[in-house]
C-alpha cells in the first residue's frame, strides 16, 4: 500500500472475496509509483465534478509511474487470490497489465461516489455469490514461504496442474506470483530493514538475487527507489 493510502475494515460478508480496502489521494503534486502487484483490483477513482469511475485493475507485472496531481481520489478493493474470475465471469489472463470498466463485466451500474456507496455496489453484486473453491487461495499463501514445486507437493496436485489452475485464477504464473510478492515485501519494509537483512527475509538468495529482481520489475535498483531516484514518469489519464 502506497503512503498515500489508508485501511479500511473489510466488511465481513466481503472478506471471502476481498483481500483489503483502502483509500486514497494526494494533497500535492508529485511521482506516483504503482506497485507491482498480483491482485486484481476494483477501483472508485472520483474527482470534484466528476462522476465516479469504476474499473478492473489487473494484475500489474511491473512498476509504472506517473504524475499525480491533489483532488482525485481512489477507493481500492483487492479481490482474493483466485477469486476474480467467478467475481467478474472472465479468467483473468485476459487482465493482466490492463484497466478494464468495470460495466465490461457487471453492465450498468448506479452511480457511485464514495466508500460507503462502493461497499454497497459490492455487497449487492456479491450477496447470491458463492467463492470458488480455495486451492488457488491456498497455493498463494504458500508460494510466499515454498517454491512452486513444493507447493504442489502439499496441494497433492501435479506442477503442470498447479500453474494451469493458478494461472486461470491469478492471472500470472507461480512463478511470477512468487517474485512479485517478494518485491512487495521489500516495499513495504524498506525502511525498517538494512537490506542483508531484508533480502533474507523476503525469501531471495542473497543480497544481489533481490537486487537484479527488485530492479527488473521496478525499474531502478533499491537503493535508489529509496533514494526517490525514479524512473521518467508519465501522465496519468483518467
Amino acid at each position: 500500500m502506497n503512503d498515500d493510502e489508508r485501511a479500511l475494515p473489510v466488511p465481513a460478508a466481503l472478506r471471502p472475496w476481498l483481500s483489503g480496502l483502502s483509500v486514497g489521494g494526494l494533497d500535492r503534486e508529485r511521482t506516483v509509483s504503482d506497485e507491482p502487484d498480483h491482485a486484481t483490483t476494483l477501483v472508485l477513482r472520483t474527482a470534484p465534478g466528476h462522476r465516479g469511475d469504476l474499473v478492473v485493475m489487473g494484475p500489474r507485472t511491473r512498476a509504472g509511474y506517473h504524475f499525480g496531481e491533489p483532488g482525485p481520489s481512489c477507493v481500492k478493493a483487492r479481490i482474493q487470490p483466485g477469486r476474480a474470475g467467478a467475481l467478474l465471469g472472465r479468467s483473468v489472463r485476459d487482465l493482466v497489465d490492463k484497466v478494464v470498466p468495470l460495466s465490461d463485466f457487471w453492465g450498468e451500474l448506479p452511480e457511485t461516489a464514495s466508500p460507503a456507496s462502493f461497499e454497497d455496489l459490492l455487497l449487492g453484486q456479491l450477496a447470491e455469490r458463492r467463492p470458488p473453491r480455495d486451492l488457488v487461495r491456498d497455493a498463494a499463501t504458500l508460494l510466499t514461504a515454498v517454491g512452486v514445486r513444493d507447493t504442489a507437493l502439499k496441494l497433492h496436485v501435479s506442477e503442470r496442474h498447479l500453474r494451469t489452475l493458478f494461472t486461470d485464477g491469478v492471472g500470472v504464473s507461480p512463478k511470477h506470483f512468487a517474485r512479485i510478492d517478494r518485491v512487495r515485501t521489500v516495499l513495504a519494509r524498506a525502511r525498517t530493514r538494512d537490506w542483508a537483512r531484508l533480502a533474507a527475509e523476503a525469501g531471495y538468495y542473497d543480497h544481489s538475487h533481490m537486487t537484479a529482481e527488485f530492479r527488473h520489475l521496478m525499474g531502478v535498483s533499491p537503493s535508489a527507489f529509496a533514494a526517490g531516484e525514479l524512473p521518467a514518469a508519465t501522465a496519468c489519464g483518467r
